[in-house]
């Protein structure tokens, strides 16, 4: 059921809604997560606080995405949040088709799950829950651990490309 037909009301267009979240700055993440033996991860800028009392978050995953079966499956995985000279990595979790943890740049916790190296933060956590919400899933979240690094700015996705933000676009 699509939203507009459930509320009653029209809704706008794809095309619409993709102009308003391109304009829409968002903070770019990895994440990842073993499965089948193997490394599997991918880039996201859908990560969203919910709660810091429990410390809880979500991201959206497309149910065509290749790493659906994997987030399917996992109970853990770990979000790394992409520093600002990082966009490469961004762009290879992103690629379709390739092995993107083949490169490198990469290490593992102690409790198995891939972190990137250099990322300014990371969270280690918990699936609570795989909403199905139209033709993605809201993965929910608890986060178990996390790590910042002081002095590293975060990469940032807005209109198509990477920003960096720092003390230069401070208002």
């Amino acid at each position: 059921m699509t939203i507009g037909a459930r509320t009653g009301g029209a809704t706008v267009s794809a095309e619409e809604y993709k102009a308003v979240f391109r304009q829409h700055p968002a903070g770019v993440a990895v994440v990842a997560l073993h499965h089948g033996g193997r490394p599997v991860g991918f880039t996201a800028t859908s990560v969203i606080s919910v709660s810091a009392a429990p410390p809880l978050l979500a991201f959206s995953l497309a149910a065509t995405s290749s790493s659906w079966p994997a987030i399917a499956a996992t109970d853990t995985l770990a979000l790394s949040f992409l520093a600002d000279h990082q966009d490469d990595v961004s762009a290879r979790f992103a690629t379709s088709g390739i092995d993107r943890f083949a490169a490198g740049g990469w290490s593992t916790l102690p409790t198995g799950e891939p972190v990137i190296d250099g990322a300014h933060a990371w969270i280690r956590a918990r699936v609570l829950e795989r909403t199905a919400v139209g033709g993605s899933f809201l993965i929910s979240l608890l986060a178990q651990r996390a790590e910042v690094r002081a002095g590293v700015s975060p990469l940032v996705f807005h209109d198509r490309a990477y920003h960096r933000i720092g003390p230069h676009s401070m208002i």
